[in-house]
């Protein structure tokens, strides 16, 4: 991770089915681009059904009642080195946006430990969850070797069954290391090994990098089907055929990044 604030800018969509609704969120970085984000119109077809702006006073902390945060520096099954805070130096609202900030600075934990980066991971866990629908994100991702930004759905079930057992989902998730591909994928149980994954990437053309501007990352996700984009391009379809046995698609779901 580079010695730097990492930047996002987003804007969150989840359209459910029967009927079909949509949820809105926008979710920014400092320093990018001015990009209009005022009221977003629900696409045709579809009803907003919860929706956060981030219309909170500058320097504020998130809607609580909307979002909690993952607290702690354990490694989360990654080896992430940063410890997530709830502090508004990682994640606050300014100007209408939510910004997430990643620092290289020591900090110490409540149990002594030391670690020299910090970050924060928002989630809906608790607070809103939904299954099957339309998950879309308009993301500037930050860019560096070392991070790993993602925006990606758990099973509400992950407390009782933990994980694989849950399932996951990921809209988007990039590697530093590769600054012009995304992955989409899903994760879940087997019997035969530590877990079921099903991923494909999608690459930018000509060198292009994900940190140069706005995309737009979606999936389509039905009982049957799960679609994945990138823009309007579709760049994977998995079918229930493919998808781990055990609910690993079937269970609600909540939003993090």
């Amino acid at each position: 991770m580079r010695e730097k604030m990492l930047r996002r800018l987003a804007e969150f969509l989840l359209a459910g089915l029967k009927p079909r609704h949509y949820i809105l969120l926008v979710v920014a970085g400092l320093l990018v681009p001015n990009v209009g984000v005022g009221r977003v119109r629900a696409p045709k077809g579809y009803t907003l059904v919860w929706s956060d702006e981030f219309k909170g006073k500058n320097g504020s902390l998130p809607d609580a009642a909307k979002w909690t945060f993952d607290i702690g520096g354990n490694g989360w099954g990654n080896h992430e080195l940063e410890y997530y805070t709830n502090r508004p130096e990682n994640a606050r609202i300014e100007r209408g946006k939510l910004v997430i900030t990643a620092r290289a600075e020591t900090y110490t934990g409540p149990d002594g430990k030391s670690f020299s980066y910090t970050s924060a991971r928002l989630k809906t866990q608790g607070l809103f969850s939904q299954a099957y629908g339309r998950f879309e994100a308009r993301i500037k991702l930050p860019a560096g070797q070392g991070i790993w930004p993602a925006f990606w759905m758990l099973g509400e079930n992950i407390a009782a069954d933990g994980w694989p057992k849950c399932g996951e989902i990921d809209i988007m998730e990039n590697i530093g290391k590769e600054p012009g591909i995304n992955h989409g994928s899903l994760h879940g149980p087997s019997s035969t090994n530590p877990t079921s994954d099903l991923t494909k990437t999608i690459a930018l053309p000509n060198g292009k990098r994900l940190s140069n501007d706005f995309r737009l990352y979606a999936v389509e996700w039905e009982p049957g089907v799960v679609r994945f984009y990138l823009d309007s391009n579709l760049y994977a379809t998995f079918t229930s055929a493919q998808w781990p046995a055990g609910g690993a698609c079937s269970t609600i779901r909540f939003l993090l990044f």
